[in-house]
């Protein structure tokens, strides 16, 4: 099969299109015929890029772990999926990724997609559907009538959580650049701060829930805004300081086909619509890599 493959640590300038051994299924997984991925930019820096979970060396691996596709094959003891069926999810990050014609996926990482549902919409959405989901459900308990300040609501992940915070009735506020505020305040925030221009903390006040998505900077001022009983979450790097009276929450997001399922239904009803930017076939995934400029929505890889 042909897939983007990295030999040695490095930058992005180390992927390759290749031909690559034809996955192995072990007990439980589902053969996905990959149609459409996505990737992270810093994901090559990752650990679990270069070796598994029992630290022993796994190069060349395969990066990009959104998948959107149909099953080929179910492995030994494997239920709950049917060759041919469209599905779409996260793969395990210590495990190779979709940039590939095929990828052997864990069947509980995976959740069925609607016909109604295109690949690469489905691929946009996993990884910043999830963050999302467990940043303000898991981590965050967001309840309706909170306040809630969402830092970088103009990205993939930021967008969505503003979309799923307005069904779920809180009052929200939402950062980015100035570019980004007409995008995120229809997205339905009901405040947007440039933080190019101004202070945040000027403008929130005391929130309910911090939802950080830059880190930096922007996570330690965060703290001066959670108000009493408040949850401060970032996914990007573990907060140094604390609310006074409040909690602190670093997490790394995890597959979880129930919550896939239900973000599937909210695009079906029109309630969650993830943001697609540039599409590139695999050929291209190399430059899509390194191609750091900031642009509105997900880049998602078609593969097939």
């Amino acid at each position: 099969m042909k897939a983007i493959r990295i030999h040695r640590r490095g930058g992005a300038d180390e992927l390759i299109l290749e031909e690559a051994p034809y996955p192995h299924l072990a007990e439980n997984d589902v053969m996905v015929r990959v149609h459409a991925a996505g990737f992270t930019h810093t994901e090559l820096d990752w650990p679990s890029t270069w070796t598994d979970r029992a630290g022993r060396d796994r190069t060349p691996a395969i990066p990009g772990h959104e998948v959107s596709g149909e099953v080929a094959e179910l492995g030994p003891g494997t239920t709950g999926l049917t060759v041919g069926q469209r599905v779409f999810g996260l793969t395990d990050w210590a495990r190779d990724g979709a940039l590939a014609e095929f990828v052997a996926v864990e069947a509980r990482d995976l959740a069925p997609l609607p016909a109604s549902i295109g690949h690469v919409p489905a691929a946009a959405l996993s990884l910043a559907g999830l963050t999302a989901w467990q940043a303000l459900f898991d981590h965050a308990r967001l309840q309706p009538g909170q306040t809630l300040l969402v830092h970088g609501a103009g990205g993939a992940v930021g967008g969505l959580a503003v979309q799923m915070a307005r069904h779920a009735g809180a009052r929200i506020i939402g950062t980015g650049r100035g570019r980004d505020r007409a995008m995120v305040l229809e997205a339905g925030a009901d405040l947007f701060v440039d933080l190019e221009t101004e202070r945040f903390e000027d403008v929130a006040g005391q929130v309910d829930v911090v939802v950080d998505l830059i880190g930096g900077e922007i996570l330690d001022r965060s703290v001066g805004v959670v108000g009493p009983g408040g949850t401060l979450v970032c996914v990007a790097a573990p907060p140094k300081i604390r609310p006074a009276d409040g909690r602190a929450i670093y997490f790394i997001v995890e597959p979880n086909r129930g919550q896939l399922a239900e973000l599937a239904r909210m695009v079906q009803y029109s309630r969650l619509t993830p943001r697609v930017g540039a599409v590139r076939p695999l050929a291209e995934t190399r430059s899509a890599f390194l191609n750091k400029q900031r642009m509105p929505g997900k880049t998602v890889i078609q593969v097939s």
